[in-house]
């Protein structure tokens, strides 16, 4: 079974996971997607988005890193994914199950399930200008507002040259909301044959069980669920949920988050709450340091205050 770590634009960005693939076992992850217009974007911002191309495409525990792009032209796509392999990317993604009304207006992401033939395009002008070693793979929703084409745009993937799909089960016009449908799955298993990796509303072992067997699939993309419970991944891999990270292990790795890099301190601090509010769902600890620590503004007293919450455990 591959678990992989969810590309979440916000969310899952170089720093968050380098600390979760540091405490969990991914197969590989995928960063957060690249938007691709109308040109060749300069070196920096491949570098932006995936500082890991420094680290010989990995994060630091050496989890692979796989490079996403989101776009419209095939041409652009194409040079753009050449250069993201050339700085060292072990793997290419193409993103068509990105749900936000300001990608979608601009004729990027889950909008483009209505094109089956222009999703081909896509994918096979990458997939030309990739080297042959290195894997194209691509990230779907079951459809825009309806599904009348999945089928259509995961054969479109497949005979494009995808070494595999993973697939969202949800529609844009579902966006997060559950349930995710596990069950429309295996008709996409049965007309492809490249492995399709199952994605949405996994946030427990149990439900991670209940979507393999629904599904069929044997490999699953976690994401919210991930973040919220960092060890989601192990108790997956070991099918136990005796694989839990304890708490003040999970402190250390909240303190490891404010020693990360990032442009502001106000930034850093705003990413922090935004992750305990997460945790706060999986770990019962997270809400009392929450109570704790919401008001709290200035890094050195939020460091503080973390540290003697650690101290109290």
């Amino acid at each position: 079974m591959k678990l992989v770590l969810a590309p979440m634009e916000g969310l899952t960005d170089p720093l968050m996971r380098d600390l979760l693939t540091s405490v969990g076992h991914y197969d590989w992850c995928v960063t957060e997607f690249i938007r691709v217009t109308d040109s060749l974007l300069p070196e920096h911002v491949f570098y932006t988005f995936c500082p890991e191309l420094q680290n010989g495409g990995k994060t630091n525990s050496g989890t692979p890193v796989h490079v996403q792009f989101l776009g419209n032209d095939a041409n652009r796509l194409a040079q753009n994914a050449a250069r993201a392999a050339e700085l060292g990317a072990p793997a290419i993604d193409l993103n068509f199950g990105c749900p936000a009304k300001t990608v979608n207006r601009h004729r990027g992401g889950a909008v483009l399930l209505d094109e089956p033939d222009v999703i081909y395009a896509l994918v096979k002008a990458v997939r030309d200008a990739v080297p042959a070693h290195i894997p194209v793979s691509a990230k779907m929703r079951l459809g825009y507002l309806d599904e009348n084409h999945t089928l259509d745009n995961a054969l479109a993937i497949e005979a494009a040259g995808a070494s595999w799909l993973t697939v969202h089960a949800r529609t844009k016009s579902d966006g997060y909301k559950p349930p995710a449908y596990w069950e429309k799955l295996p008709a996409i298993q049965q007309a492809i044959g490249i492995p399709v990796i199952a994605n949405g509303e996994i946030w427990t072992l149990e439900q991670a069980q209940r979507c393999l067997e629904i599904s069929g699939c044997k490999d699953l993309m976690l994401g919210r669920g991930a973040v919220t419970r960092p060890d989601l991944v192990n108790r997956v891999r070991h099918n136990n949920d005796s694989q839990q990270l304890s708490w003040p292990e999970l402190v250390q790795l909240q303190l490891d988050f404010l020693d990360g890099a990032t442009k502001t301190e106000q930034g850093l601090v705003g990413r922090y709450k935004q992750w305990l509010g997460m945790l706060t769902q999986g770990y019962s600890e997270a809400e009392l340091l929450w109570n704790d620590i919401k008001k709290i503004r200035d890094m050195d007293i939020l460091r503080a205050a973390l540290q003697q919450h650690c101290l109290k455990q």
